[in-house]
Formats: structure tokens, sequence, C-alpha cells
């Protein structure tokens, strides 16, 4: 994933208007997050798996491109979310197929309402 694909789904959580937030808690979950991207990328036309299962828990959202399988975990808080993608092996369904394989974690800021880490790994 590219600088500008983040930036660009930085600025689509940004246009959400404050008004969605008033009176609920709907920017502490995780599922609204990715929801929103979900939304996001099925708009682009993505081959997307959402609760991708797998033997050792759900992939949040599995990418599938014509050369890139990406595997994404949400988390809101301080939890590191590439982090589980590791240690519970979600890639692992995937290691035979011949795309490039990427992990890709994203962490939410509840109070800011946005991206507030991103981290990547490249499978080899």
């Amino acid at each position: 994933m590219r600088q500008t694909d983040l930036e660009n789904l930085k600025t689509e959580l940004a246009a959400i208007s404050y008004n969605h937030y008033v009176n609920n808690t709907i920017a502490h979950f995780e599922g609204y997050y990715a929801s929103v991207l979900y939304a996001y990328l099925a708009s682009l036309g993505i081959e997307l798996i959402a609760e991708d299962v797998t033997n050792r828990g759900r992939i949040d959202l599995t990418l599938k491109l014509n050369a890139q399988t990406y595997i994404l975990e949400f988390k809101v808080g301080d939890k590191d979310a590439l982090t589980q993608i590791t240690a519970r092996n979600y890639h692992q369904k995937y290691l035979s197929d011949a795309r490039e394989l990427y992990l890709i974690g994203i962490n939410f800021d509840e109070t800011a309402k946005n991206i507030n880490s991103f981290s990547w790994q490249k499978i080899t």
C-alpha cells in the first residue's frame, strides 16, 4: 500500500460528518471503521473477504488484487493490529497462493476518529 493510499483513507475518514458521532459511542468500535473501509474499498471494485475465517480466528478484511493479497487487521486504541496477524498466523492459508502477500495493521484513534498508526510487512 502506497503512502498516497493511506492518505486517501485518512481523507475519507476525515470527511465523515462530526454529527454522526454526537450522542453515541460508535467511534469506539472496530466494526464501525471496518465497515467504512469495506464500503470504500468495495466501491473501487476490489475483491474483498470480510471476516475471513482461518483456523486461528478471523482476518478482519482480505483484499485480493491481480498480483497481491493483503491481510488487514483493525484495532481501536493501543493494541497492535499487525502483532495479532503474525501471532495468530492468519496469513498461513494464503502461503500457497502465487500472489505477493502483505500483512497490514491499522489502528484507529477514537478521539481523532481516524487512523493513528499503520504498519505492514511483506511475506516472502
